[in-house]
């Protein structure tokens, strides 16, 4: 009977042991289902953030050709103007006998007001056809790697009237290094596919740093560090199919900097790689123009 009895006290306490584990680890499993939510609601917010600035800019340059379209169909009405007065001036010219000299005079004045007018309306034209290949290469790129910019491994971004894809050094290089990381080497593969099926354009690999100084035996300064990088990212794109005679590289140090390096999160911001789109000359109809008029 009394071993019967110390039995039955050993079983319920090795269930009350299991009870208790059993708890603990559905409390540690219902923190981590909770972590993993607050982490992909964080994750859902900064895309959403990303898809929202990515439409405002979509959207500046819809508002951009549409201005151009009114000052086009401005013009257009001008010149429609001035040619039914020059119409109407022939006509009294026939029907009055007014003076002929007064009249061929006014006559070369409109003439010449309609040859400016049809000179910037073919300018308008340009700029207008230049803008929607701009808008049309700017979708295309933000559609050929919006997985990565969801990622947050870059950016496509319009600065100072430029077009470029800006990578995170931290994403491509280790601190003070020039050798590509491995996950880097598959996020410029797909940038190298994106660019390569662009035609007719040129491209600058630019390499920045933050203001943190570097002064190695290599490196001197951050001037030599960014142009090392710059390279390193060139050969990278030529060896995945792009043209050598597509892309140049530079360094700019800690000199072009797109934020304040007071703290460590701007100063991440300012070390990056930027891929810029060079303008073609026919995206330049004014250059264009002066180009002529030295012939």
């Amino acid at each position: 009977m009394r071993p019967t009895l110390i039995a039955l006290l050993l079983l319920a306490g090795a269930s009350c042991v299991t009870t208790k584990t059993y708890e603990a680890k559905v409390a540690e499993l219902n923190a981590e289902r909770d972590e993993h939510d607050r982490a992909a609601a964080a994750k859902q917010k900064a895309l959403e953030a990303k898809i929202a600035d990515l439409e405002t800019q979509a959207h500046d340059l819809d508002a951009q050709l549409a201005k151009l379209g009114v000052e086009r169909d401005d013009l257009r009405k001008s010149l429609d103007d001035n040619t039914a007065l020059v119409s109407e001036l022939k006509k009294r010219l026939e029907k009055l006998g007014q003076n002929v000299d007064k009249l061929t005079s006014e006559r070369g004045a409109l003439a010449g007001a309609l040859d400016d007018a049809k000179n910037r309306l073919e300018e308008l034209r340009k700029q207008k056809a230049a803008a929607d290949a701009l808008a049309s290469t700017f979708r295309s790129l933000v559609e050929k790697l919006h997985a990565m910019i969801d990622a947050g491994k870059l950016k496509v971004v319009i600065r100072e009237g430029r077009m470029l894809i800006a990578l995170p050094n931290d994403v491509l290089f280790d601190s003070g290094r020039t050798d590509l990381k491995p996950d880097a080497q598959a996020a410029l593969t797909d940038v190298a596919q994106a660019l390569a099926g662009i035609p007719d354009r040129h491209f600058l690999v630019a390499g920045h740093t933050d203001s943190v100084p570097i002064h190695t035996e290599r490196f001197p300064s951050n001037w030599e560090l960014s142009s090392a990088r710059a390279i390193t990212v060139t050969r990278f794109l030529i060896a995945h199919g792009m043209k050598a005679e597509t892309l140049a590289a530079a360094g700019y140090g800690e000199f072009d900097p797109v934020e304040s390096n007071d703290d460590p999160d701007k100063r991440a911001q300012n070390r990056r790689i930027e891929i810029v789109l060079q303008p073609n000359l026919g995206e330049l109809p004014a250059i264009q123009s002066l180009v002529a008029g030295t012939k």
